[in-house]
């Protein structure tokens, strides 16, 4: 068990197979959270914690669906309570798959499946991709969107083979269509609607990158925040604002030292988790 940082307690679950537990800890340590890795069949107390983390890798080999094996882990009973409690909940890439499996996102109810993360739909290929993507912040209210403006464009790499946002249900399609589930969509780094492959990297329907659950605080999010948490992280040759940021950083005399501790894109998510539980991200 790993414990980081101080301030209100976040569980990092770890189920076989994932392999970015340790990154997604130090990320939320660095805004004053304090994360604290936790194995899926060893769960805690109910209210041992303030709020929860599924974070990426392949869990379970991915087998049968990405997620699916996982979702029928008893720590999910644990973690619908704590959703229907208004605890806050991130699934980050894998842990997305497993949010949408268990029926916690959209979640409502909470427990039945009416959507999917379907395999990419990509010109002349398929399976795997990763590649660096802008999130765009819609008006949705979300736990991790919490300070962030409408309209503020995120940099990170996506990593991944089901990413597609998707489902049958035409309540469920209206409510996408209508902005009422996406707090995250993929955009151009200009912050245009995307155009397709490869600005939407899988094709989700509405763009959509990041879908809410419960009342806002549950989030399955495709894009992984945690590999774009520190400045250094990013490309050279990434477009925007944000790539502009990391060449002038990269340019200065001091550049080693400083980009070792300037906040990148990602980190953003993470604040927004610190601020919506009360700490102002250090």
């Amino acid at each position: 068990m790993a414990q980081l940082g101080a301030g209100p307690r976040i569980a990092v679950v770890q189920f076989p197979g994932v392999n970015c537990e340790y990154e997604t800890a130090r990320a939320l340590q660095a805004t004053g959270l304090h994360a604290e890795i936790i194995r899926w069949n060893a769960p805690p107390a109910t209210g041992d914690f303030d709020g929860f983390v599924l974070p990426g890798g392949f869990s379970y080999q991915d087998r049968v669906r990405a997620g699916a094996i996982s979702a029928r882990e008893p720590i999910l009973e644990l973690l619908t309570g704590a959703a229907e409690s208004g605890a806050p909940i991130l699934g980050i890439c894998n842990g997305a798959q497993v949010l949408v499996e268990a029926g916690l996102v959209p979640g409502s109810p909470p427990g039945d499946v009416r959507m999917a993360l379907a395999a990419n739909r990509m010109p002349a290929r398929s399976g795997y991709y990763t590649r660096w993507v802008y999130l765009r912040v819609t008006s949705v209210a979300c736990a991790f969107t919490e300070g962030l403006d409408a309209g503020t464009l995120l940099p990170m790499p996506v990593a991944h083979g089901e990413g597609r946002f998707t489902t049958a249900d035409p309540v469920l399609r209206d409510e996408f269509r209508k902005g009422e589930r996406v707090a995250f969509q993929y955009a151009t780094p200009r912050g245009d609607d995307a155009d397709g492959f490869p600005t939407n990297p899988n094709e989700s329907i509405e763009d959509a990158a990041g879908v809410v659950g419960g009342g806002g605080n549950v989030l399955a999010l495709m894009p992984h925040p945690e590999r774009a948490c520190w400045l250094w992280q990013l490309p050279l040759n990434l477009p925007g604002p944000w790539g502009d940021e990391r060449r002038r950083w990269a340019r200065g005399d001091a550049a080693t030292s400083l980009l070792m501790g300037a906040a990148g894109p990602g980190r953003e998510i993470f604040s927004s988790l610190a601020r919506y539980l009360g700490v102002s991200p250090s």
